[in-house]
């Protein structure tokens, strides 16, 4: 009996707060609505970036994710990833000459159009960087760090391509220009 006196205590203690987020705006974050249901996948799924982001597209469950060639005809828009470029620049060396610092880069360019080749979004390019600190002594330790700094740039471009698919206006198609 005393703790079902405990929770409705703390549920009751809970529901100022509660109204004060619904009160705000507070929402969580969906699935975006797209203007298509059906997407030309014109880049490498085997690439890590083509995975993930083959992934969140199919995980949205509202559009149909095509491969093949012999379909895109029937898409409603095709996602060109034109370029992605992964980079190791050195920015900090010692007195001796080693390796101190690094700065890790990624860069993906991609449109979305239509198969009557009127641009959606037209070519735009995502970067992203991070700073290594680097220490011959643990190598083996900081090159999981740089796949690892790696991936979550990749994830940080794929969330940045889906709100922006996402954005995607069904009107913007009319008045795109090729």
């Amino acid at each position: 009996m005393n703790t079902s006196r405990r929770r409705f205590g703390l549920l009751l203690g809970a529901l100022p707060l509660l109204a004060g987020l619904s009160a705000c705006g507070f929402q969580l974050r969906s699935a975006g609505d797209y203007p298509f249901k059906t997407l030309y996948a014109n880049f490498s799924t085997t690439s890590p970036l083509g995975v993930e982001l083959r992934r969140n597209l199919l995980g949205t469950g509202r559009i149909s994710l095509l491969i093949e060639p012999a379909q895109l005809a029937t898409a409603d828009a095709i996602l060109d990833i034109l370029s992605e470029n992964r980079e190791q620049v050195v920015v900090g060396v010692n007195a001796s000459g080693q390796v101190r610092e690094l700065q890790l880069r990624l860069r993906v360019k991609f449109r979305l159009r239509t198969p009557q080749g009127l641009n959606l979004i037209e070519p735009v390019e995502l970067s992203q960087q991070r700073d290594l600190s680097f220490t011959e002594t643990a190598a083996l330790s900081k090159e999981i760090e740089q796949a690892t700094m790696y991936r979550d740039m990749q994830t940080d471009i794929v969330q940045q391509i889906m709100r922006r698919l996402s954005a995607v206006k069904p009107r913007a198609a009319a008045t795109a220009k090729p």
